[in-house]
């Protein structure tokens, strides 16, 4: 009886943690580091409204963008994040704004324009995109290996625990290096870049991993982004 009652109280084994599961190892220095030694950048890119360009300047920046294509040496990615917009805070202040204007013409254009938004977001949902462009980095040794080695390192969690300081050193100074190139051939285009610090990526790795979570995006002003 003793032994049949310490089986029944005996807890469960823990299962493996979700992040076994998931191919990064680290994220430091301002790059993600993936289980197979391999690093990315990521680059937040403004946008431009192509519909509002001159026929020249739509046909300067597609030729453009051919050259930029055209010229890539290594594979990038490029990642379009789509989040419902939440804008209580900006209808609150767009309120404050009209309660503290003196002028009558100015505050009956706030109260306009406060309906004008309350009956667009009754129309649809406010959608609000941001553009991203993943530099990733695949050092040739890596590429030498066998394809069983390659599998083991990508299924162990602490396969990017052996790269050493100066391993480490290199992928930082040739993802820098990509970062800049791409960002100069994307203000080419017109197009304003920043590359993600540590704190941006796992703030960035997080929502998307957690989508429930983050499933409203607060109004952002993203020239303020660009150049924080």
């Amino acid at each position: 009886m003793p032994e049949m009652q310490s089986k029944q109280l005996a807890k469960p084994k823990p299962g493996p943690s979700t992040q076994q599961y998931l191919d990064i190892a680290e994220i430091r220095d301002d790059m993600v580091i993936l289980k197979d030694g391999t690093v990315r950048a990521v680059l937040l890119v403004s946008s431009i409204n192509f519909a509002l360009k001159s026929g020249d300047e739509q046909e300067a920046i597609i030729q453009g963008y051919m050259t930029f294509l055209n010229g890539l040496e290594y594979p990038i990615q490029v990642v379009i994040q789509s989040r419902k917009m939440n804008i209580d805070a900006y209808m609150g202040h767009l309120a404050e704004q009209q309660k503290k204007t003196e002028n009558d013409l100015l505050r009956a254009q706030i109260v306009d324009y406060r309906t004008f938004v309350n009956e667009l977001v009754e129309l649809g949902q406010i959608m609000q995109k941001r553009f991203y462009v993943v530099l990733p980095y695949d050092p040739i040794t890596n590429k030498r290996k066998n394809f069983f080695a390659r599998l083991g390192d990508a299924l162990s969690p602490t396969a990017a625990a052996k790269l050493n300081q100066k391993q480490i050193a290199d992928r930082i100074e040739q993802l820098s290096r990509r970062s800049e190139l791409i960002a100069g051939e994307l203000g080419s285009m017109g197009l304003t870049s920043v590359r993600l610090d540590t704190q941006a990526l796992i703030q960035l790795y997080y929502e998307v991993y957690n989508p429930d979570l983050f499933d409203t995006e607060r109004l952002t002003d993203m020239n303020q982004i660009l150049h924080e």
